[in-house]
């Protein structure tokens, strides 16, 4: 049988034919612009390639940008850049006026006529609430209005079906602040948005958006955060605040472009909050010894963890008990999660080629007495933090390992010398965070034999001063049964669990060995009377402070 080849309809010839004369029409309108701004002595510009901002964009009200056929397509601190086709009377007045608001000197540069109406098209883009003269910001009294309209989670995808495009981010911020979500995220699925809140670190599912809608929400997000709104297929970050009376929220956003169009998490960090040591969990005899090692003035506290564990609130807890006017505080973070008065803090941006290491060697030079950075993850911050706390310097830190023990050769890996980090070390902090049983709904509960079985097992093995009175055959635990007040989840908060060790001679002597195990170090901890986090859990379910299953999801 002889090959058959496929058959070219006339349509698709046509279509094919209107292509290329589209593309050589095009070609040939830019070689004209590029001629008309040779002969007038300014720049040309092609803006099909040029990435707009959408604050550059607002510069000019889009009725008088297609009115004079101009756009602003370029602001810095320096200067504005205009696209026109042809100079005129008008655009000269134009040019006098914009200087006149902004102090920034105007340049021209002629774009086709091609160039410029694809690029006007951009201010479709921007959401449509400017039509409506609403404010960019996000406000206070805006948040307090719509959390009035929403009781509980439920509320909010009656509310997202009927309101307008322009009012749904607002909507969905202030249901996340009173429900005390951290994240918020929006992922596109074929058909619709999906709505997620991330509450006491557990994501929930909560409610849909259209398709429609959508595109109106993430450019009001990308408006809102600085974002070119005309970039739609690549990853961009950004950030904007909302001001309460109370407090500043900073507001962190990530768009990524994702199979059926973008997707976007919204970060919310309450940076006025004030976190005290003593609400964290600490169990009693612990919180005295951090107490005394915080007030010694050098050495290293390092907590330990995954992401999400609450390691750097732990350490805005310690700065707010030791901070006070005779001392200099120096923090560096990526990005700064708190604020922290009397201190200077320094956000660390990687896309400008900072890094801990380089940052924390000009921190040095300024003479502080405590030093918060905001993880330790290469040998140049570690080297730099181990001298800094052997030479008065009080030092605070994080690391990425699961247990208390691991941060030990976690330092030697990152070529510590022993015989500096036993000097230089002072206390090791390994914890999690697990969620608080409400205590408006609480409730005793039978647990499952096997989950019993497993706790009794880990009571059994505490050190006797811990355990000693417990009644292992009378053991309580609880749960909390759900009720408006948790948005029906049972949980309400967080709190921390923690295994917490000073290095004492024997540690010391340890780490001097170089060559010994982690095994080795939690059986010297162990030996010492360290309740691990699984342990501390435990103990914190018979307080009916949390769940049974709650421990054995985050610590076990």
């Amino acid at each position: 049988m002889e090959n058959q080849q496929p058959q070219i309809s006339s349509d698709d010839t046509k279509k094919q034919l209107d292509a290329k004369l589209e593309e050589l029409k095009n070609k040939r309108l830019e070689e004209e612009a590029k001629q008309k701004a040779s002969q007038l002595g300014l720049p040309y510009v092609n803006l099909h390639a040029f990435s707009i901002q959408p604050e550059t964009l607002k510069i000019i009200a889009e009725n008088e940008a297609h009115h004079k056929g101009v756009i602003t397509f370029l602001k810095d601190d320096k200067k504005i850049n205009l696209a026109i086709i042809d100079i005129n009377q008008d655009l000269i007045e134009l040019k006098e006026k914009i200087t006149k608001e902004t102090g920034l000197p105007i340049f021209f540069y002629i774009t086709s006529a091609v160039s410029l109406n694809s690029a006007l098209k951009l201010y479709k883009n921007l959401p449509q609430l400017r039509k409506r003269e609403k404010s960019v910001e996000i406000t206070e009294e805006e948040i307090r209005n719509y959390q009035n309209k929403i009781k509980n989670l439920e509320d909010l995808q009656i509310e997202l079906q009927k309101s307008p495009a322009a009012e749904i981010l607002s909507l969905i911020i202030a249901t996340a602040i009173k429900s005390r979500a951290s994240d918020i995220h929006l992922e596109s699925e074929e058909k619709f948005i999906k709505l997620r809140l991330r509450i006491d670190g557990v994501l929930h599912d909560i409610a849909t958006i259209s398709k429609e809608s959508w595109r109106d929400v993430v450019a009001r997000i990308k408006l809102l955060s600085s974002l070119k709104i005309n970039i739609t297929n690549q990853p961009q970050d950004g950030h904007f605040p909302i001001f309460f009376s109370n407090q500043k929220t900073d507001v962190r956003v990530s768009v990524l472009p994702s199979s059926f169009g973008e997707s976007a998490v919204i970060r919310l960090l309450m940076l006025s909050q004030k976190i005290i040591l003593e609400n964290l969990g600490f169990r009693k005899k612990y919180l005295e010894i951090l107490k005394r090692e915080i007030e010694r003035p050098n050495g290293m506290i390092i907590t330990t963890g995954p992401t999400g564990a609450g390691k750097t609130t732990t350490l805005y807890a310690i700065l707010n008990h030791i901070n006070k006017p005779e001392t200099k505080v120096i923090t560096l973070e990526e990005p700064v999660e708190y604020e922290l008065p009397g201190a200077t803090q320094i956000s660390i941006d990687s896309s400008k080629g900072q890094n801990f290491g380089k940052m924390f060697r000009s921190v040095m030079r300024q003479d502080p007495d405590i030093i918060m950075v905001g993880e330790i993850r290469d040998q140049e911050t570690a080297e730099t933090a181990v001298q800094a706390a052997l030479t008065g310097h009080l030092v605070l830190s994080t690391l990425h390992t699961n247990d208390a023990a691991g941060a030990i050769p976690r330092f030697l890996v990152l070529g510590i010398k022993p015989y500096l980090l036993g000097p230089a070390l002072r206390v090791v902090i390994a914890q999690r965070l697990v969620r608080k049983i409400c205590d408006n709904c609480k409730e005793e509960i039978k647990v499952d034999p096997q989950l019993l079985s497993r706790a009794k097992l880990i009571i059994d093995e505490l050190p006797e001063e811990d355990k000693k009175n417990i009644a292992l055959n009378n053991l309580k635990f609880y749960r909390g049964r759900g009720c408006p007040s948790c948005q029906n989840i049972g949980y309400q908060d967080r709190l921390g669990i923690f295994e917490f060790f000073t290095v004492t001679p024997e540690i010391e002597k340890l780490i001097l060995q170089a060559s010994m195990s982690e095994q080795e170090i939690k059986d010297t901890l162990k030996k010492q009377g360290m309740i691990t986090m699984v342990q501390d859990g435990i103990l914190k379910t018979l307080e009916g402070l949390t769940t049974i299953e709650e421990i054995f999801r985050v610590a076990d």
